[in-house]
């Protein structure tokens, strides 16, 4: 046991944070908020770090050794925050921070932007752990000399909330998970074949009868606290309409939009999964039923966030051999289709101050023109990046065989008994389950030459919810979801090129679990951060080893 010297920091109610000037008033109200969670954190959701020492060892500070006290955190922010600084392009905010506690107990956070603050904050608060012995606690770390930021700009979750309905409460339940790990983009896919829980005013019919039921919707008040909620915490909410296919929904309110609605048992002959159904692709109503819907939403989104997602994949061609408006599924007919109606989805996004992104076959499957603003997201393979930054495109990452939590679970349609011997066992398309380590070791730059690794972005793991909801939403995706924030934040590879550590990286996720679960993450438990601290006096250790 280590005991001598200790640091002992002591103070009444929490933390005495001494703010330096922050310009914005916003930025103000984000970092007061941050400081407020971090002191939480710190004082009312520590464990006690048993699970990671030798059984029955004494690896715990003697508070009876002499003492120093942490009474102040300097939090310093070193330049005026850009107006859009919630709501920026990515790589447009520096996000980096630097930290230092000192062995006297002084502590400095400084950063360049209000974002790098929270990202220092969540750093500073994973230094702490609750002594087992006495209502304290402490870290073992001193001194700390941190100097820290992202490799890639875009660290995101992709949510289906249209195959199953996610309440608010679950989504900002995720969106504290991804700021606890730094990510900063939680792309809703909001809308599909199965539902639509996306209520448009002036299209109201959409979600009365496109969701699943009366109240498993989203209004516009409630997707601009969830927008709101995500920008106060560092993470951008993406909205995505997807469309032309995974559309069907679209035709419990609107039929004459639709073509191949509903094929049955051929579905699979028009559509990637049940419900098949696409938007049809010459229809004048089409386009003024767009008009509509961009008008009444896109003006919400805008001050919440950069961007737009319109969608794009898996779009079948069969589709329109029963659109009376084609009649074809001849590619050199219908692309010049598709490219009219990505054209017009595009100017509209334009035109609302927002930033487009597509699916990748919208690019590499249907060769369309694409502005040079359009983020390109892939998901089928590396060879799809490289081909879409080789175009001069900036791209996601986000390989299905690597970055999908959803897979391994078996399939989820029900297989007829003359199909039994051709699906036994009964596999999903993405099997087997993607393993933290397998997620770990993905090198979002692995196909991609070093003088097109700027186009990179990041990119996204992906959670569609087939066979997951609510109530096993955490245990899918955390912990592996925090490989990948780890692989964003801070690269595949360490400083000498090698594929990082296994052995390092597994009880630092481990340790995140367990504290996810006193956060109020993770398969049930306590409630996320944001209740009042309690009041008592608290005692911060400084524990130095020698």
């Amino acid at each position: 046991m280590a005991t001598s010297p200790s640091l002992l920091a002591r103070n009444s109610g929490g933390m005495d944070v001494k703010e330096c000037p922050i310009p914005l008033q916003h930025s103000k109200f984000v970092v007061e908020s941050a400081i407020h969670r971090a002191q939480q954190s710190i004082f009312t959701d520590q464990l006690v770090p048993w699970k990671f020492h030798p059984r029955n060892s004494d690896f715990e500070p003697d508070v009876d050794a002499s003492e120093t006290y942490i009474t102040s955190v300097k939090v310093q922010q070193n330049s005026t925050d850009p107006t859009n600084v919630y709501k920026a392009l990515a790589g447009a905010v520096d996000e980096s921070y630097t930290l230092t506690i000192s062995t006297n107990g002084d502590v400095l956070l400084t950063a360049v932007s209000s974002i790098g603050i929270l990202r220092a904050l969540e750093t500073f608060t994973q230094l702490f752990y609750q002594h087992s012995k006495i209502p304290s606690v402490y870290t073992p770390f001193v001194p700390v000399i941190i100097s820290d930021a992202p490799k890639f700009s875009h660290r995101g979750l992709n949510l289906d909330v249209a195959r199953n309905y996610y309440a608010p409460s679950d989504i900002k339940h995720t969106i504290d998970a991804l700021s606890w790990n730094k990510m900063n983009r939680l792309h809703l896919h909001v809308t599909d074949g199965q539902s639509w829980p996306l209520e448009i005013p002036s299209l109201p019919g959409l979600a009365e009868k496109g969701a699943y039921m009366a109240g498993l919707s989203y209004s516009p008040a409630v997707l601009a606290d969830i927008q709101e909620y995500g920008a106060n915490r560092g993470v951008q909410v993406i909205l995505e309409i997807d469309q032309p296919g995974h559309t069907s929904s679209i035709a419990l309110s609107y039929p004459e939009l639709i073509t191949a609605f509903n094929v049955q048992p051929n579905w699979y002959t028009y559509a990637a999964e049940p419900p098949s159904g696409s938007l049809k692709l010459n229809s004048p109503a089409v386009y003024s039923f767009l008009e509509t819907l961009w008008d009444d939403l896109l003006p919400r989104v805008y001050p919440y966030s950069a961007y737009f997602h319109t969608g794009g994949d898996e779009v079948k061609a069969n589709a329109y051999l029963l659109d009376e408006t084609v009649r074809s599924n001849d590619s050199s007919i219908l692309q010049p289709l598709v490219q009219k109606l990505v054209d017009f989805n595009h100017d509209k996004v334009r035109a609302a101050g927002l930033t487009p992104i597509v699916w990748e076959e919208m690019l590499l499957e249907w060769n369309l023109t694409l502005g040079s603003d359009v983020i390109v997201q892939t998901w089928q393979s590396d060879d799809a990046v490289l081909q879409t930054v080789q175009k001069g495109h900036k791209a996601l990452v986000g390989n299905y065989h690597y970055w999908y939590l959803d897979c391994g679970h078996g399939q989820w349609l029900d297989i007829l008994p003359t199909s039994f011997n051709t699906y036994y066992p009964f596999n999903d398309y993405c099997y087997p389950l993607h393993n933290w380590r397998l997620i770990y070791a993905y090198d979002p730059l692995s196909s991609i030459p070093a003088n097109l690794s700027h186009l990179v972005l990041g990119g996204e793991v992906h959670m569609w919810s087939e066979q997951t909801d609510p109530v096993n939403l955490d245990e899918v995706v955390w912990p592996r979801a925090a490989a990948a924030a780890e692989v964003l934040w801070s690269g595949a590879k360490d400083a000498l090129g090698r594929n990082r550590s296994q052995l390092e990286a597994s009880p630092r996720l481990a340790e995140w679990r367990e504290s996810a679960l006193f956060e109020g993450a993770g398969f049930g438990g306590k409630e996320s951060m944001g209740g009042r601290l309690e009041d008592r006096s608290y005692v911060i250790i400084i524990w130095i080893e020698k």
